[in-house]
């Protein structure tokens, strides 16, 4: 007895859509509903409906900061006491300048618990932040790595279509 879920044609349409990215519009959502025949509010409605399921996590834009004007940017590694982990990793996702912040496992050789990527016009301008960051949560052990290169940012292929 198989348990493989087939998948809509609808599901199908709505995915292949998606794993192309958000068009340059003020009205991403509504061009995407279109280029597939869906109205907005019924394009809307499924990806609620996958939230709600569990099919889908999050939908988020990749943004290309070096195109922005924030050449500048650097992965701060934390050391913060496990029991103000989400305390800490708040009020430094709270700063502006802060992209993302996650908790990750220490290791024997690495004894860094939160990341957080800062980004910034300049190396000066990054660690200035940084060091407010620092100031404001109490925690003095980080190292700042700066991005020296950027790799290749592309979105996961599910689909592969043949428009």
């Amino acid at each position: 007895m198989s348990t493989k879920k087939t998948m809509s044609e609808q599901d199908r349409r709505v995915l292949t859509v998606l794993q192309k990215g958000f068009p340059n519009t003020r009205t991403p959502f509504k061009e995407m509903a279109s280029r597939i025949g869906m109205e907005t509010g019924q394009f809307l409605k499924l990806l609620e409906d996958w939230k709600s399921c569990g099919k889908l996590r999050r939908i988020g834009a990749i943004v290309n900061h070096f195109k922005i004007g924030l050449d500048a940017n650097a992965m701060v590694v934390w050391q913060v006491d496990p029991d103000k982990i989400e305390q800490i990793g708040s009020m430094l996702a709270s700063f502006e300048q802060v992209s993302h912040a996650y908790e990750r496992a220490v290791t024997e050789n690495w004894m860094y618990n939160l990341y957080t990527m800062v980004h910034g016009t300049s190396r000066h301008e990054v660690e200035e932040v940084v060091q407010k960051m620092s100031q404001a949560c109490g925690v003095f052990s980080y190292q700042i790595l700066f991005t020296e290169r950027e790799l290749k940012k592309v979105s996961p292929t599910y689909i592969i279509a043949n428009d």
